[in-house]
Formats: C-alpha cells, structure tokens, sequence
C-alpha cells in the first residue's frame, strides 16, 4: 500500500540474515527481552518522535527487519515460523491473509483497542490471531500531463483499459508476487466473476499490458506520472497503485504543486487491508503483546497517512488534509469474502500466469 518499496528477494533475505543474527534476543524464551523485532514488508515506516514514544513508555527498543514486498515476506515468515525472524509481523493483507492463518503463522492475541476497529475491518474475530492495521484501496493511476497533451479521456473502469485507445499504456505487478499486482487481480475477479476474469485479461494483454515484478519497478520506473518515472524516462500513463499515490506525488514535490500531477480510475478499485500478528514461538511475546497494543493507539494510527500512505482502521482517528484533497477512498470499491480469496487465490494465480505471462 502507499509507495511500496520493492527489492529483490536474495537482498531482502541478505539483510534479515544479517540482522537476525545481531538482534541481541536469547535463546531461553526471550520474555525478559527488552528488545521487540518487527518483522515487515519494506514499506513499514513510522515517525521517530511516535516510535520513540513507545520505546520511552513501555521499555522496549523496538528493531525493523524489513523483507521485501508483501507476497515474499508473507512467504518468507511462513516458510520460518518454527523459528521466527522476530516477535510481531505486519503487513499481510486480505489477499493473503488465509494462507498466513492456515499455516499457522500467528498465535491468539486480542490486542488493547481493537474495540475501536470499525466493523467492516474486522476478521477472526474468535481466535483473534491478526488485528487490522491500516486500510487502502488498490487501483488505476493515470498521468494527467500524458492524457491533456494527447486530449484523451483517462480510463474510468476496468472494462475501459481493454479499448483500443488504451493500447500499450497501461503497466501492473506480477500477480504471483506483488500484493497490488493480486488485488487487481481479484478485483477483475470480483468484477468479471468466476467465468468472466480469464477473458478479460486475454483482452488486457492484447491489448497491451506490460507486466512487471513489484511496485516500485512499476510506479517508480515504468509510470510516466510519478517524479521516480519521469527521471526514469518511463513510458506508461497508466500504473496499478494505490488512492492514496497522489498526495505522496504532491507531498515529496518541491516546489509543492498546486494539484496532483496523478488522478484516480476510481472504478478499477480494490478495497486492502493490512494485518499485523504475534508471531507462533515469538521469542519476546509480552513485547510483541505491547507492540500490537501501540499499532492500535491514536497517535500511531494518525501517524500512518503521511508516513505509509494509508488510511486508518480506528474510530476517531483523522488524516491529513492532504489525503482529503488528493487522496479520498474509492466511493464504491471491489471487495471479495476471505473466505473466496481463500477458496480461489491460487489457482487464479495459476491461471494467471499461465495466461498473461507464457
């Protein structure tokens, strides 16, 4: 979600290697530990000021071991949760959040504040294994310079990418290895339904459409409205990214823009939220118990926005002016039932990439 920061797999498991082996945990259960590790995709961020506030209020140092894009750290924590990395995950999303839990990837906590949580966000409400985090929605972005300067109506649904004069402009994440590339997947999925997806992605590749890896290979490179894609030379207006992409493109300007180089399709959208656990055999689990605790409190919820570009799950919690003026949720986004994610996922994936990428 927000500007995901994508890196290659050997690189991800270079660091988290490296920085397992210093984490200063022992080995004798770790519950005295004053040390909490945080295990996440590469787009966890937070204030100093707020993170410092709950190392200051709660004794613990708090230590980041960050592993690639969602899909690879999700992967990643599964394939080593008989020995956990660290105390806490975050960053599984609805799309992938059955295969954390039939693994077994978390254990029972139910985390101070979740009483706050709106209802649409909440799942697992038994066991209470994940607590809802941040929320966002996975859609088209268009470069506003490219369609004004070729006077051409940006896309406005997913049925619109799929016409001729969108040709060749339009570039996504793998499915199989990117959580926005899957949402918008399983938005085309909740679009077209179970015997309609398949047809519509043979007209999305013939008409065009340029797959790549991650995220930030996508926006960062190959998107030709974003401040990374223009240095990059990229040359495609339209990109799979987030509602929230805009303001980040106004924010990081300088000279700030009066309005966002970047619009919406709001009707290609996909509803995400994001999820964070107490890891099974977590070493520190009374640190990971009071690091879930702080995710839920105001102060790191409306740190979020500007720092993940994301939308709070709390009731009362505001966001920036910048996210009301540039980067409002889709009205009526996407939305698919865990239970048929769960059901569905892979082979979707399968067919997929059977489909689009041989």
């Amino acid at each position: 979600m927000n500007t995901k920061k994508y890196c290659a797999v050997l690189v991800g498991l270079g660091l988290v290697t490296l920085s397992a082996c210093g984490s200063g945990v022992d080995g004798s259960g770790g519950s005295d530990s004053k040390t909490v590790t945080l295990v996440s995709h590469d787009s966890w961020a937070v204030s100093k000021s707020v993170l410092k506030d709950f190392e200051k209020q709660s004794g613990y140092t708090v230590k980041v071991l960050k592993d690639g894009d969602a899909g690879q750290a999700v992967n990643k924590a599964i394939l080593t949760k008989d020995n956990p990395q660290g105390d806490v995950f975050f960053g599984v999303d609805n799309t992938l959040l059955s295969r954390a839990l039939d693994n077994g990837l978390f254990q029972s906590y139910d985390a101070k504040g979740s009483a706050l949580v709106k209802p649409e966000y909440r799942v697992d409400q038994t066991k209470h294994r994940v607590t809802p985090i941040d929320t966002g929605d996975i859609c088209v972005n268009y470069d506003k310079a490219y369609f004004s300067k070729h006077k051409l109506t940006p896309p406005t649904s997913f049925a619109d990418l799929v016409k001729p004069e969108y040709k060749n402009l339009l570039v996504t994440e793998n499915a199989a290895t990117s959580s926005p590339g899957l949402g918008f997947l399983l938005g085309s999925a909740a679009q077209y339904g179970d015997d309609g997806w398949q047809a519509y992605w043979k007209k999305l590749k013939a008409n065009g459409v340029k797959v790549v890896d991650g995220w930030e290979q996508a926006y960062d490179q190959e998107f030709s409205g974003s401040a990374g894609g223009k240095k990059a030379g990229g040359d495609r207006p339209l990109v799979v990214s987030y509602a929230s992409s805009p303001p980040a493109e106004v924010i990081y300007a300088d000279p700030k823009p009066t309005t966002a180089p970047t619009g919406v399709s709001y009707g290609t959208c996909f509803r995400q939220t994001e999820y964070a656990g107490l890891l099974s055999n977590a070493q520190n689990t009374k640190g990971g118990k009071a690091f879930l605790d702080f995710l839920l409190t105001k102060e790191f919820q409306q740190d979020m926005p500007l720092n993940m570009f994301v939308y709070p799950v709390i009731q009362g919690a505001q966001v920036p002016q910048e996210f009301v003026q540039y980067g409002r949720q889709a009205p009526d986004p996407e939305t698919m039932a865990p239970a048929k994610i769960a059901a569905d996922r892979d082979q979707w994936v399968k067919s997929w990439t059977s489909l689009v990428l041989k």
